[in-house]
């Protein structure tokens, strides 16, 4: 048994369906926040505008690390756009990045007197990073699976 793809007009009936669907709307909502989010902040660390972003670096952390903390953070940087560049192209495979990644900085934030406030905020993010790699997993099954009636 061989499936070819639905007419154009069944894929864009499915593509309407899809936008009322509740889990799809909740996976675009994700996968935007974790596309965008990851790049504007990964930029910002070049230029610094939204905060002081070395502040966030423990300095145990800044110690292991090679490079200065500006250095540091500008590699930082470079990692959150990629991820987010990541999210955008393969979201059941840059979600598990970013939420890795948000483990990460949850740790360096652990070591930081005061910040355990940020900490507890980035790991509710990793959770949502980790449910958006969830949604994407179940969207690539379903794309996968035959649709009754097309062969």
């Amino acid at each position: 048994m061989t499936t070819s793809a639905p007419p154009a007009t069944a894929r864009s009936r499915r593509g309407a369906q899809d936008l009322h669907d509740p889990a799809y709307q909740a996976f675009l909502l994700l996968r935007t926040a974790f596309t965008v989010a990851p790049v504007v902040f990964g930029v910002d660390k070049f230029f610094d505008v939204l905060t002081h972003w070395q502040r966030y670096l423990a300095p145990s952390i800044a110690d292991i690390t090679p490079g200065t903390a500006r250095q540091t953070m500008l590699m930082v940087g470079v990692v959150e756009i990629a991820a987010g560049v990541l999210v955008a192209l393969r979201p059941h495979l840059g979600a598990y990045v970013v939420a890795a990644w948000l483990a990460g900085i949850v740790l360096n934030l652990l070591l930081i007197p005061g910040y355990y406030d940020v900490a507890l905020r980035d790991f509710g993010l990793l959770l949502a990073a980790l449910a958006l790699a969830r949604l994407a997993a179940a969207r690539r099954g379903a794309a996968a699976l035959p649709r009754p009636g097309l062969r």
